[in-house]
């Protein structure tokens, strides 16, 4: 049983819709795909008219967070999407998002780039705009060679000269706010050095005690030094590991399948989560 707890679709910063995401999915051989779309579930419906006889989607979410002052992104899993409180809080940051982005682009404009807004909405379609978005279009302008260029301290990475914070929630609170709509919350690619995610075993001790179910172990970013320490830490806080390709489409090279969640961390989650059920 091949199972892929973390993907994302166009609604938020991957390349293909979400039917797509499903398709290639089932060509990859994957038995249960979690479609997770940063801070949305608009992608929720096409993936389910699209699921092929046998295959299970789990409706999930990548979420925003913020911990020590530090990015976080929290996956939850199985919660009621119509929870007002946590509802509220997508909207916030989608909008958010949206503000953020302009904010980038007018600082590449005064840094003479020729990438401008209606560039960026193009690229985006009809999903929120993000730093993947406004990377794909430095590319498309010719003024980085590819994405990851895009991401460093020249350009839109982190403390970047076109770099704009954002709303992010705190950590705390979001585990809180997904247990509270029934979801499962799960620390994602908490060893992701490449990208600044790196949390130490207090940190994510800390989430434990508040209600952090599991933690992504098996992630690409993470080296196989990662993966045994975050499973040891995991089984001494009583947390279980999955794992999951991360799929951004294109910008990942189409990875589906390439990390998978065990049948016995599948079941766990499954038997914490209340506010929804897998389809179909």
């Amino acid at each position: 049983m091949r199972i892929d707890l973390h993907s994302h679709s166009s609604v938020s910063d991957g390349t293909e819709p979400p039917a797509d995401v499903v398709r290639r999915a089932h060509a990859a051989g994957a038995d249960v795909l979690a479609l997770t779309d940063h801070d949305t579930v608009a992608g929720h419906p096409e993936a389910v008219r699209a699921l092929p006889p046998g295959m299970t989607l789990v409706r999930g979410m990548e979420l925003s967070c913020r911990l020590g002052g530090r990015s976080l992104h929290l996956l939850a899993y199985l919660f009621d999407p119509d929870e007002p409180a946590l509802a509220a809080e997508r909207r916030r940051i989608r909008d958010d998002r949206a503000h953020r982005a302009r904010g980038m682009v007018e600082r590449l404009g005064r840094l003479g780039t020729p990438v401008t807004w209606e560039m960026v909405q193009r690229i985006t379609g009809d999903s929120v705009p993000g730093r993947p978005h406004i990377a794909r279009a430095l590319v498309e302008a010719g003024v980085v060679p590819n994405v990851e260029e895009a991401f460093t301290r020249e350009w839109i990475g982190a403390g970047g000269r076109a770099y704009v914070d954002r709303y992010a929630l705190d950590a705390v609170t979001a585990v809180g706010l997904v247990r509270e709509a029934g979801g499962v919350p799960v620390l994602a690619h908490p060893r992701a050095s490449r990208r600044g995610y790196v949390f130490t075993d207090d940190e994510i001790a800390r989430l434990a005690g508040v209600g952090l179910a599991g933690v992504e172990a098996d992630h690409p970013d993470h080296t196989e030094a990662d993966r045994a320490h975050l499973r040891g830490l995991a089984a001494d806080l009583r947390l279980f590991t999955t794992g999951a390709s991360d799929d951004h489409g294109t910008l990942t090279a189409h990875r589906l399948g390439a990390e998978t969640t065990t049948p016995e961390a599948y079941e766990a989650l499954l038997s914490e989560a209340t506010g929804a059920t897998p389809e179909p």
